[in-house]
């Protein structure tokens, strides 16, 4: 029997290569995507110890909880800063050779020689001070001297050369205040690296640091050096001790290991995104051997049969079809293994291209990976081929000698009953995923949908691949009618190849709904929170100098103004997003109603609710909420209104007088104004524009403006998404070619016949091109019907998210039809040409 199967599997090596794609690309994906991982994670280990190379302990302040920052600029959990009068108290203990304030900040940007901010997507913008004592600093000079003096400032080496700085030269950095210029008198090292992962590093002394970054009498952190003989951990223990509470203090190995589990957090979403489409490429792939199988038992129906008849047993026989699938999964898997690992390059340049500076070094392939991706593409393989293995068994020697084909094992009531099952319990199971059951929830509720839909498929292919082929015979006379009749005549085989594409175009149609939906209600989300003519805001919406808002209320172009602000602090143990307004300033600005209470002085001490916020939580007008602020700890909170909502504000508002006395870093994040009357639209944009340009990192825009940056950074989701997807898709339309080569071996002796009674090459070769065409519209249809069912589910469940209205792209959906006719024609090149260049006379001997 193996070796009946070896040479089985030898003799038909196009099935084999065309098998093995699905699984190579899916176990590629998986691979690249853990050794992406692993290079990161050690890439980032080395990186921060030489980063944090000779601290040997950092004081800093105990976190209350986690907060990005507080004007949601990104970064780790913050910490507030401590008093500079703890450095002396810091230097009295006992094995502490020296000790230093630190200064920091997240918002320090560089501007270029072009004038514009430089303001990286992703990394941020960072600000040190930097130390005389070279025991108390990770940073290094590579080229000119460390700034010394209000006047000057150093920067890392990779942002000088990128950005084309020269030493002596001026640079204009902005900060807390006004842009200033200073004199750039050095480059420098981070620890060991030229670059921090793509971020700008600027870096001044301690006092012009502490003064630019509003630390007065303050510092972010205090450095600290340990004495001869003293270890970092005895050092730490020893801090700790002292402080007692008050502050905490942690070794270098420590900060290491935290910053570098920071930035793995900040990407994680990457490798999630990717390990969810490897998923996906592998579910397609599993359609495709599953298929691929079952027609390579209708075709050895007789050759299996022969051996069941000279004594070979059912488990000899489901050996044998398991046997292949064994053979073809090792050697799949491991070409898949070392596809995995150029890929992981490639998804490393990637990363590099999204303007994270990765450190140079080689990847890291760890056996762990390789194991996983092995036993991944073995798994889905093996188990992929049981079903149809154990259909092979199920045939009667005698009766399959008669046949052609395996009967079906499972009956139409059968199917309709499972599949009508799965599918009841995969919908419920995907909306109770997103009603907030979870991810996983949401995966097997799609997956079990995908299964449903795949099992009742069969039910709908000979209608529904019959009226798609319609026109086609009409148009195209017999090869038309041919490619439908072949369609239509084993729905099971149709179906179970559409199955595949189905599943792509499902993913394909859901994100082009979810994205339309997100720009439509992102415009009517637009019009509604607010009616000012302008709004200013950096690319990120971090923050910048207040008195940018002071400037522009002095323009007698504008009659209103209204600066935002954004944090985050704790209600009953959750922590929740704010902003900060002057609520009466903004009531002439946007859609900001009471329904409960009224709105409050800026000088009260008040918070405001959203009306469903209000009901959720029973609160109303008056009540008194304890809130906790990382600053200030626990507080008492007057709800003084309840708004109707607002998609700029959100859920909770404080008034500007409450968030100063609150947060610790004062600035801005958003300001919107409205022109005055009789100031035409030029006049009054020209004068804001005045304005801004002397704030290098913010940028004006208009309502329509705002709408456009707004599908643009959907449509770029959407691209990416697709670009991801195209890999599923590639797939599926590998198994349609797999199923048009297997079935044209099938129907040799058919098409021997049509050849004898006169069709032309071209003729059959448009005959399968057709019949492609019909099994890829099919499955686009099924696809887009399905993408749509969980468009409008996921709609849905994020309609308090802001995405309120559900959109069906027409238009896209067209589209997509129209690439599953071209698509199909190109499935359809290989197995036309194979079927146009059959022997005649061989193909009609071949029954």
């Amino acid at each position: 029997m193996w070796k009946a199967t070896i040479r089985s599997l030898m003799g038909h090596k196009l099935r084999l290569i065309l098998t093995g794609i699905a699984v190579i690309l899916g176990v590629g994906f998986v691979t690249g995507t853990l050794v992406l991982s692993d290079t990161l994670n050690t890439t980032f280990d080395t990186l921060f110890k030489g980063v944090n190379a000779g601290i040997d302990a950092q004081v800093r302040s105990p976190k209350s909880f986690n907060e990005q920052s507080d004007f949601g600029g990104g970064g780790a959990s913050f910490h507030q800063p401590v008093p500079a009068a703890l450095v002396d108290e810091v230097r009295q203990i006992p094995g502490v050779a020296a000790a230093a304030g630190s200064a920091a900040s997240e918002t320090t940007v560089l501007i270029d020689t072009k004038g514009k901010a430089i303001q990286p997507m992703g990394p941020p913008t960072l600000g040190f001070s930097f130390q005389p004592d070279p025991r108390l600093t990770t940073l290094k000079v590579k080229e000119g001297r460390r700034p010394s003096g209000p006047t000057e400032v150093a920067i890392d080496d990779y942002t000088v050369k990128k950005y084309g700085f020269h030493l002596g030269g001026p640079v204009k950095v902005l900060t807390n205040g006004p842009v200033r210029t200073y004199t750039l008198v050095g480059t420098i090292r981070i620890g060991t690296a030229d670059s921090l992962l793509g971020a700008t590093v600027t870096a001044f002394d301690p006092a012009t640091a502490q003064q630019a970054f509003n630390l007065s009498d303050r510092w972010s952190t205090i450095t600290v050096k340990a004495a001869s003989g003293v270890s970092d951990s005895e050092l730490r223990d020893r801090i700790s001790t002292r402080l007692a509470g008050r502050y905490e203090a942690v070794t270098g190995g420590q900060l290491a290991k935290e910053n570098a589990s920071d930035v793995q957090k900040n990407i994680g979403f990457f490798k999630t995104v990717l390990l969810v489409f490897a998923g996906v490429s592998l579910l397609v792939g599993t359609f495709l051997i599953v298929n691929t199988f079952n027609i390579i038992i209708a075709q050895r129906t007789r050759e299996l049969a022969l051996l069941r008849a000279l004594g070979a047993r059912r488990r000899q026989v489901m050996g044998s079809v398991v046997g292949e699938a064994v053979m073809t999964a090792v050697f799949c898997s491991i070409v898949g293994v070392g596809f995995g690992v150029l890929a992981a390059i490639g998804l490393k340049g990637l990363l590099n291209a999204f303007g994270f500076k990765l450190p140079a070094g080689p990847l890291v392939v760890k056996a762990g990976s390789i194991i996983a991706g092995l036993i991944v593409g073995f798994v889905v393989t093996v188990l992929s081929s049981l079903l149809p293995a154990r259909r092979a068994t199920h045939v009667a020697p005698l009766e399959a000698l008669r046949e052609t084909s395996v009967p079906p094992v499972t009956s139409t009531r059968r199917r309709v009953v499972a599949g009508a099952a799965m599918g009841v319990a995969g919908v419920a199971l995907l909306l109770a995923g997103l009603a907030g059951g979870g991810v996983s929830l949401v995966g097997l509720g799609a997956l079990l949908t995908f299964l449903a839909v795949s099992f009742l498929a069969p039910l709908v292919a000979r209608p529904v691949a019959g009226a798609i082929g319609a026109p086609i015979a009409r148009v195209f006379k017999f090869p038309g009618r041919m490619a439908r009749e072949n369609a239509t005549r084993h729905p099971r085989r149709t179906a179970a190849t559409a199955a595949a594409l189905m599943i792509g175009l499902a993913l394909v149609t859901l994100v082009t709904v979810l994205s339309s939906s997100a720009q439509v209600s992102a415009n009517r989300a637009i019009d509604h929170a607010f009616t000012a003519d302008y709004i200013v805001k950096t690319r990120q919406f971090s923050n910048f100098p207040e008195t940018l808002a002071t400037d522009l209320r002095s323009l007698r172009e504008v009659e209103a103004v209204a600066p935002f602000a954004f944090g985050q602090f704790k209600i009953d143990g959750a922590t929740k997003q704010m902003s900060s307004v002057d609520p009466r300033e903004f009531a002439k600005l946007g859609n900001l109603k009471a329904i409960e209470g009224t709105l409050p002085s800026d000088k009260d001490i008040a918070l405001l609710v959203d009306e469903k916020t209000s009901t959720d939580h029973h609160w109303h007008a008056g009540d008194v909420l304890t809130v906790e602020f990382s600053k200030t700890g626990k507080q008492q909170l007057p709800i003084k209104a309840v708004y109707a909502k607002n998609e700029l504000i959100g859920k909770y508002l404080v008034t500007e007088s409450t968030f100063r006395a609150n947060f610790t870093a004062q600035g801005t994040n958003v300001v919107v104004a409205r022109k005055a009357s009789g100031v035409s639209d030029t006049q009054a944009r020209a004068a804001v524009d005045r304005v801004a340009k002397t704030y290098p990192s913010v940028e004006v825009q208009d309502q329509t403006e705002l709408k456009a940056e707004q599908r643009k950074q959907i449509n770029q989701f959407l691209f990416i998404m697709l670009a991801l997807l195209i890999f599923s898709i590639l797939i599926a339309l590998i198994g349609v070619v797999n199923t048009l080569v297997l079935s044209i071996f099938e129907r040799t002796h058919e098409l021997g016949l049509l050849r004898a009674v006169g069709t032309t090459r071209r003729q059959t070769r448009r005959m399968i091109r057709w019949e492609s065409v019909i099994i890829a519209v099919f499955g686009t249809l099924l696809g887009m019907v399905v993408g749509v069912f969980f468009g409008w589910a996921l709609v849905t469940a994020l309609h308090d998210q802001g995405i309120t209205s559900l959109v069906v792209p027409f238009g896209y959906l067209f589209v997509f039809v129209v690439i599953a006719v071209i698509a199909g024609m190109v499935a359809a090149i290989l197995p036309a040409r194979r079927a146009a260049r059959l022997n005649v006379l061989l193909a009609i001997s071949s029954e």
